[in-house]
């Protein structure tokens, strides 16, 4: 292997939104860094369960549907 290539691979300490920590290991940042996570597991509705809404970026639900419309199941 090239020596000198892979990033630094060092402790940090990571915060939940609900202000728990534990300290891992990662290349994120330097030696000691903080990363505070805005969206984690205990918040997130794809593991929370929550209301899951469908959001049309761009139209692009609309647009099949339209396209969809005549076809029946």
């Amino acid at each position: 292997m090239k020596k000198d290539i892979h990033p630094d691979y060092h402790e940090i300490k990571v915060v939940m939104t609900d202000g728990t920590e534990y300290v891992t290991r990662s290349t994120y940042g330097e030696a000691g860094a903080t990363l505070q996570l805005d969206i984690d597991p205990k918040t997130h509705p794809a593991w929370t369960g929550g209301s899951q809404h469908l959001l049309d970026r761009g139209g692009r639900v609309s647009r099949f549907q339209n396209r969809y419309k005549g076809l029946k199941t």
